[in-house]
This record gives structure tokens, sequence and C-alpha cells, in this order.
């Protein structure tokens, strides 16, 4: 039988109540700092509220403290200010989250970073110019494969693709297919093995088939079990297809490029996220992300060995001025000095960065619930790295 767009939505409705119950019953213990205000954080948050914004919201934790500031509204129009650890859809973020339950099949024996995408998935990457033989696993956890990315979907567009796709579920080979009906880009040094460095989605989502295929079980399984459970994250989920951010959380917002002014766009706070999975479709909080890079960094997720591999970096001028990136984290320079481990997300309105100091003493993540003006990104890179650098 056919279901509409307005059926599934009615179904969701009815259903939200007892998906909220089921993940609340999911949780753990949650580790008690106590959250006090700041003044250079909160400026740092108007900041970026100031370059037009509808809502933001940022934290700073160590084993000391917990520093947590927002701006703007929930709802654009409405007096309801930004939830206290509103939940949000992370984007890219969730990269590491992928290349984190990678490295763990690799420290169980169970793959390797050397194996090929052919030895696991025969037959998924082949033809117009690809070999899945001469890729391994490392190539798409860093970015190396040669793999372009998934075309932009109807849903990320325009406001009327959006609305008529945004239930559009998508499976992890019809993503890949598209991908790949794109010829590969040219290489400057052939000889080189970092001359192919391109940021790619289809990267995580291959990651992601990778993971089903070793474990038997889905990527959104093992990111639970390996991750989100035993760090007790409990407002971290996995959506897969369901369309709904459930519990408090802000409304997202695009423009579809279409400008900057005081109307922020399409509210897209309602979406099937299985174009992003294993690439982008975690939702979480902000003091959820930051409790996830201490327990990578402080060795609750990888031994010291994965951690290596995974912040062992190559160039990457893609992403900005001396950044790197390792397996599924970007190195990013510090204007004190030295550098930081994070990675910026964007998911149809939402859009963040986090990240870590070197040494993991130190997790700072902020997100933006809508496009805002050309200011909103060096902003909120500009808290990343003064607040890094901070005392």
């Amino acid at each position: 039988m056919h279901v509409t767009g307005h059926q599934r939505l009615r179904r969701l409705a009815t259903t939200a109540l007892t998906a909220t119950v089921l993940v609340c019953a999911s949780t753990g213990p949650v580790a008690a700092v106590a959250t006090r205000h700041d003044d250079g954080l909160s400026h740092q948050v108007e900041a970026i509220h100031d370059t037009g914004v509808v809502g933001v919201s940022a934290e700073v934790l160590s084993s000391r403290v917990r520093l947590s500031e927002s701006a703007g509204a929930a709802r654009w129009g409405s007096p309801r200010p930004m939830p206290e650890q509103g939940r949000f859809r992370i984007g890219s973020a969730t990269k590491t989250f992928t290349a984190t339950v990678v490295l763990q099949l690799v420290a169980e024996g169970r793959m390797s970073l050397s194996d090929t995408v052919g030895q696991w998935l025969p037959g998924v990457v082949h033809g117009n110019g690809y070999d899945g033989n001469r890729i391994t696993v490392r190539d798409l956890l860093r970015h190396t494969s040669g793999i372009p990315d998934v075309p932009r979907l109807a849903s990320m567009s325009s406001a009327d693709g959006y609305r008529a796709e945004r239930l559009r579920t998508y499976r992890p080979q019809e993503l890949v297919d598209m991908a790949l009906r794109q010829r590969p880009a040219p290489v400057s040094d052939p000889a080189d093995p970092y001359a192919t460095w391109s940021y790619s989605n289809t990267n995580y989502v291959l990651a992601a088939m990778l993971v089903g295929r070793v474990t038997g079980r889905s990527w959104e399984r093992e990111v639970t079990d390996r991750i989100i459970r035993p760090l007790g994250l409990h407002d971290t989920g996995v959506p897969g297809a369901f369309p709904l951010v459930l519990g408090p959380h802000a409304h997202a917002y695009t423009a579809f490029g279409a400008g900057h002014g005081g109307d922020p766009g399409t509210d897209v706070t309602l979406l099937d996220p299985s174009m992003a999975s294993g690439s982008g479709s975690v939702i979480s909080t902000t003091h959820d992300v930051n409790r996830f890079y201490a327990a990578l960094f402080d060795g609750r997720l990888l031994d010291a060995a994965r951690l290596g591999e995974m912040t062992a970096t190559v160039p990457a001028a893609e992403l900005g001025d001396g950044v790197a990136y390792g397996l599924g984290l970007a190195q990013i320079p510090l204007t004190c000095g030295g550098s930081y481990f994070g990675h910026r997300g964007e998911l149809l309105g939402y859009r963040t960065w986090a990240g870590i100091t070197r040494d993991g003493t130190r997790s700072v993540s902020v997100y933006v619930t809508s496009d805002g003006g050309p200011d909103t990104e060096q902003a909120m890179m500009t808290l990343m790295d003064e607040q890094m650098c901070a005392d």
C-alpha cells in the first residue's frame, strides 16, 4: 500500500511520545560537572547571533568546569529562548563516530585499515573509472579514495524540493550509485597518494556499509551499542529514517542560498536523514558531543595505537589554510600556536563546530540553527579558537 507524506506525518505524530519514552529509558549515568556563566563565552555566542542566525548555543567542558551559553530563539518569531541542552542534527561531526567504530573493529582484529573496499563490499565500487579493489578502508576514512560526493539532492536544493522530498528514504547503495555516476576528478600527480584528497560524504556512507558487513549488524546499532550507551550519552541518537528531532530542540531554517535577510527561510527541522547514513545523521547536544570527544581522547573508546592512527593527518587545504585531516578528525591550527582536533558539521539548517585540545583536557562545541550571514562561519571558528586557547 502506498503511504503519502501526510499519512506518514500522522503516524509519526502518534508514535513520537512512545519513541521519546524509549529513548529516555535507555539512558545511562551522566558525569556531573557544575555549569556556570562565563562572560567571554557569552560575548562570543552573542557575536555569532549578531551575524543573523536565529539561535546559537555553545558549551565548553573540562574536568574542572562546564560553561554553557546561548542566544536567540528556539523558533523564529517566538519569544521562547534556545532550549538548555537542545538536540540538533550534528551533520558531518557524525564522521568521527563512524571512524571510531571502524577503528574499534580494527583493534578487535575483525578488519584492517589496509583492507580494500572490494574485499568487504565486492562489486559495490566499480565501473566508470572506479575500482574498489584499489581503495582501502583508510582511504575512505581519510578522504583519499577519489570517490566523489553524493550529488546535491532535491531536498537540499530548494524549498520546493525540500517539501517534496523531505520524507524520502534513501538506501546506502542508492547513494553510492548516484556518486559513482560522476567521472573521477583528474589527479594532479598520480604518484602522490594524497593528491586525491577530496572531502566526500560517500566515503562514510561506504564506511557505514562496511561496518554492517563486518559485524552483521547495522551501523546505527553499532554506534549505539559501542559509543552512545556505554558513555551514557542520553541525548544522542542515530535516527535512521525517522524524521523528527525528539525532546527539547530548536527549529532549523535555511534560505537554500537565496541570500541573507530578516527572514531565515524555510523551517527544515522535519527531515528523513537517511541520505546521511554514516556521514551526518547523528542527533546530539553540545554536552553529549563534548563528552564523546573527552572519552575518545582519554582512552575509553580507542587505545593509544588506534587514536594515533586517527590523529595521523595529511594536508587538507580544501578545508582551510593549515588544516589537515586524519581518520574522521580534522586538525585545525590555533592562533595561539599548536592545533586542536575536531570536525565541522552541517545538515540542512543546523551547523556545528566541535573539537578538543590535543591533550584532551578541554572540549568545545557550538551550533547554530539557520544560515546566518557572511560572517557566521568566521564567528563560529573564532569562538572555537579563543576557547581552545583559553587557560
